[in-house]
Order: structure tokens, then C-alpha cells, then sequence
């Protein structure tokens, strides 16, 4: 069963179109990444899959309900992180808790999940007094408390320092082994590339594309780096390897060649460095980055 399935989902405001016929399945059990430019429609189809809005067309299914006809039986079995709300001031962190485990019906420890999110210190102090992080991992905690089967968080890494950051990562695997399914929407690239099985990117209401990350490097053409340590590296060398399909540039640092180039042009640089000097001292090699990939899908957008 997927966990998440859009068919032709399309939704206007007025003269603006959020989504446009947009059509993506999230399998049950994966982590999967959700990235867009801002007013791509991603806030739009996180609405849509909670009911919080309804498509002018299409059919949106979760955990195999009808989103609609279903809204309560699936926010019974779903866990969210939104990013525009946050929790009350007046109130502790034990209490944010206690009163997600009583609504959901739950039989959770509320230092447990406090402690799981590093919180549990600061659990009896007014949340008017948590960092922006603070208030993110408590949000975090009240939307794993009753393990549920499909978390969506939406931004979730917001304001969090970089330990924050590991620990969230940490906790969304920790969710995945449990069995539950994770639809991370991001801005911050390298925390999808980080725990995400696939990734989606949507840019003007509709998907460009879906795949692993490896599957977009491959598609998209997009390049790397590979560093190659010699004796000497000549200007004819340089010129022959920026001749070589694949290769965007060339740059000499002392000894090293540097070479952006696509995955499958870096056998041939260094073929090509190893006719000159077979006495190659190092060879590193780095591959595009999420954002490569998300600037290459998207247009630079």
C-alpha cells in the first residue's frame, strides 16, 4: 500500500495556481523528500493531504483513505510537524505533551519523548522561554508521540543549531526502523540529502521529477569535482581534459588538477592524467550536491 498517492491534484487561489495536475505516490516505510522554490505549492499539498484545503480536481489518498472522506481516521494514524504554528507560551513542555498524549489516546511516556528530543531538562518550563530550536523539537516530540504511521513534518530543521539538526535526522531514522513512513518537506538540502530515500522537486505547481538522489545525478548530468595530484600538470593537459565530453571546466592549484565534470566523464580525466604521468600521486573525487541537483531541476530557482 503507498502511504501517500495524488492523482491530477490541482488547486487555484483566485488568479494564482498552487498545483497543477500533480501526481506523486510516497511508498509505505520510505523517507521521502519534498523540495520546491517558495510558492512552488508544497505548504498547498501538505494542506490538501490533512484536509486543511480540498483540490479543485483530483483524487488524494493517505494510508489508503480518501483524504477527505477519511480526514479524522487519518489524523488519528498521522504525525505533524507544521511550520507555522507553534506551541502556546503559557504553557510547559510536559504539559504540550501530556495534552497530545490525551487527545491521541496514547499511552506514552511524556519524559520519554522529552528525552528523546533533549528537552527533558527543560520539560517543566514555559515554552515562552524555548529558542525557536526549543520550540521546534517539542513539536517534533508531539508529533511522534502514539508512533504514528505517517509523520509529516514541514520544515522541521528550521532554527535548529547543528546539534539539533543531527538529532533530528537521527530521530527520523529512528521513525523509518520503527516502520513509519516520513513526507519531509526542506529547504535546507543537505538534511534531506541526508536521511531521504527519494526526493521529489515541485516548481510551479507540478512535479519536475522524482527519483533517489543517485538516480538525479544520473538524469540531470549533473557535475562533480575530481581532484588528481601530479608532478607536473601541463597546459596541454589541461586543454586535452577540458576537450573531454563531460567536463565544464579545468583549474590548476599548485600540482592538482581540479575538473568539474559529470560522474561518467571522470574515468576518462583520469585515464587521460594517467597517459601523461603514470606516477599519479592522489586522486579525490566529490559528487554534485543536492542543491546541484535542485539548481539543475529547477532552473537556478
Amino acid at each position: 500500500m503507498s502511504a501517500i498517492d495524488l492523482r491530477g491534484v490541482s488547486k487555484q487561489y483566485g488568479d494564482v495556481t498552487a498545483l497543477q495536475d500533480l501526481s506523486l505516490t510516497v511508498e509505505d516505510g520510505e523517507v521521502f523528500g519534498f523540495l520546491g522554490p517558495n510558492g512552488a505549492g508544497k505548504s498547498t499539498t501538505i494542506d490538501i493531504l490533512l484536509d486543511h484545503a480540498r483540490p479543485d480536481t483530483g483524487q488524494v489518498r493517505v494510508l489508503g483513505m480518501d483524504a477527505q472522506d477519511s480526514t479524522v481516521a487519518v489524523r488519528e494514524r498521522t504525525g505533524v510537524l507544521p511550520e507555522a504554528f507553534g506551541p502556546l507560551g503559557e504553557m510547559t513542555g510536559r504539559q504540550h505533551l501530556d495534552f497530545a498524549i490525551e487527545a491521541k489516546g496514547t499511552a506514552d511516556d511524556p519524559d520519554e519523548l522529552l528525552a528523546r528530543v533533549g528537552l527533558l531538562e527543560a520539560g517543566d518550563r514555559p515554552v515562552s522561554a524555548y529558542s525557536k530550536g526549543m520550540s521546534q523539537r517539542l513539536m517534533l516530540a508531539m508529533a511522534i508521540a502514539g508512533s504514528p504511521e505517517l509523520l509529516i513534518l514541514d520544515e522541521p530543521t528550521t532554527g535548529l543549531d547543528p546539534n539539533g539538526a543531527r538529532q533530528m535526522r537521527e530521530i527520523i531514522t529512528a521513525e523509518r526502523e520503527r516502520g513509519a513512513t516520513v513526507f519531509f518537506s526542506s529547504h535546507i538540502l543537505e538534511q534531506v540529502e541526508a536521511v531521504c530515500d527519494r526526493v521529489g522537486i515541485l516548481a510551479g505547481g507540478s512535479i519536475v521529477t522524482v527519483d533517489t538522489i543517485e538516480g538525479l545525478r544520473e538524469a540531470a548530468g549533473t557535475t562533480g569535482e575530481i581532484a588528481i595530484s601530479l608532478e607536473r600538470v601541463s597546459e596541454e593537459l589541461v586543454a586535452h581534459v577540458e576537450a573531454l565530453d563531460g567536463v565544464s571546466s579545468a583549474t590548476v592549484s599548485e600540482s592538482t588538477l581540479r575538473v568539474s565534470c559529470t560522474n561518467r566523464a571522470k574515468g576518462g580525466v583520469v585515464r587521460a592524467c594517467l597517459a601523461v604521468d603514470p606516477a599519479v600521486t592522489n586522486i579525490e573525487t566529490s559528487k554534485a550536491s543536492l542543491e546541484d541537483l535542485f539548481a539543475a531541476y529547477t532552473g537556478g530557482n
